[in-house]
């Protein structure tokens, strides 16, 4: 275990009125870890998307009104980034052996172990929600819980390998251009949020572009190129008996591939919530849609007791929201059913 005076710790602009960054040291180099709150409350750590920070993939669920209560108050939030994905990360030497997805886990619990973290509630989206998946199969009782946003957990087909394989040495030989940002954004959100050319892409795409170019080449080609070598993980999910609640978009290119890890999964122990008229990353795009059933699924812990929900039809908390099947008692312990919601387009 890692002593606390082994790291760089530094502190950074407030984020959600207060984080400070820590540079933890692992076996395969530094990594970032954004900390919010109190670090006696039970521990939720993130990890993101492909080119993405913790501010790009969670921002706007962590900033909903109605989330503070339901997350900010009850945990401490441990935001960890890929290496090379923090703000202001110096560039990757390019001589530095790529990690592979294995090592990314093993990182997640170097840092369980210098936060001195026995057992931590995840929560990822695709290529995040893919490592933290795996660093569930090989270190159960590290894990309470999984919140997996349009997860990955088979290897890549032959055209997606070849897909990524090409937007990599793009990224090599010409950076972050225009056309690899819209291939990204395809990835992360509906047609609908990101426009046309009638339509102006919403804020929230407008800001995930801005800061796509922040990225440096090589620190994104390490981490695309190991999720691109990926293997399938679907046996391991099988032996999982930690509770999971999924999210996807019905528009997210990764919505088969939910629907094939929710099927390998124990329906004992997880819950399918499809979000209509939303892409991958729902916390950003439709992060109203997350907040009951992220609610009842801490009540399983006993980590939150909500006050009463608005019975408002025009609140985003309103139980009319979503599908009166979560909110029956067996979702409130193990016995978490495969649902769907329908939400309004816009928050």
């Amino acid at each position: 275990m890692a002593g606390l005076n082994d790291a760089v710790s530094v502190d950074i602009e407030e984020i959600y009125n207060g984080g400070k960054e820590h540079h933890v040291k692992t076996c395969h180099g530094l990594v970032s870890v954004v900390v919010y709150g109190d670090q006696e409350k039970p521990a939720l750590i993130t990890y993101p998307d492909v080119a993405l920070n913790y501010l790009s993939c969670f921002q706007g669920l962590f900033l909903c009104p109605e989330a503070v209560s339901l997350l900010l108050h009850n945990f401490c939030i441990y935001h960890i980034s890929p290496p090379g994905h923090e703000f202001g990360a110096a560039p990757v030497c390019s001589t530095d052996p790529s990690p592979s997805v294995e090592d990314l886990a093993d990182q997640i619990l170097e840092v369980l172990n210098f936060f001195r973290l026995e057992s931590v509630m995840c929560m990822g989206i695709t290529a995040g929600a893919y490592i933290l998946s795996l660093f569930a199969i090989k270190h159960k009782d590290r894990v309470l819980g999984l919140i997996l946003i349009s997860p990955l957990c088979k290897a890549p087909s032959w055209s997606e390998w070849f897909y990524y394989k090409v937007v990599s040495n793009l990224l090599y030989y010409y950076g972050m251009s225009g056309l690899l940002k819209d291939r990204f954004l395809q990835r992360y959100f509906s047609k609908e949020a990101r426009g046309s050319s009638e339509v102006p892409e919403r804020d929230v795409v407008h800001e995930c572009r801005r800061l796509l170019g922040e990225r440096h080449g090589v620190s994104l080609r390490r981490f695309l190129e190991a999720i691109n070598r990926r293997h399938d993980i679907t046996d391991g999910l099988r032996s999982l008996k930690c509770r999971t609640l999924i999210f996807v978009g019905d528009q997210s290119p990764f919505h088969s591939e939910t629907l094939h890890m929710v099927a390998a999964l124990d329906r004992k122990y997880s819950a399918l919530v499809e979000v209509q008229a939303c892409g991958s990353m729902v916390t950003e795009e439709q992060p109203h849609a997350m907040l009951i059933p992220m609610e009842f699924f801490f009540m399983g812990f006993g980590l939150y007791r909500p006050g009463r929900v608005s019975d408002s039809p025009t609140s985003p908390l309103s139980p009319s929201c979503i599908s009166p099947e979560l909110l029956s008692p067996e979702s409130l312990g193990l016995k978490l059913k495969p649902i769907k919601t329908r939400v309004p387009t816009k928050c």
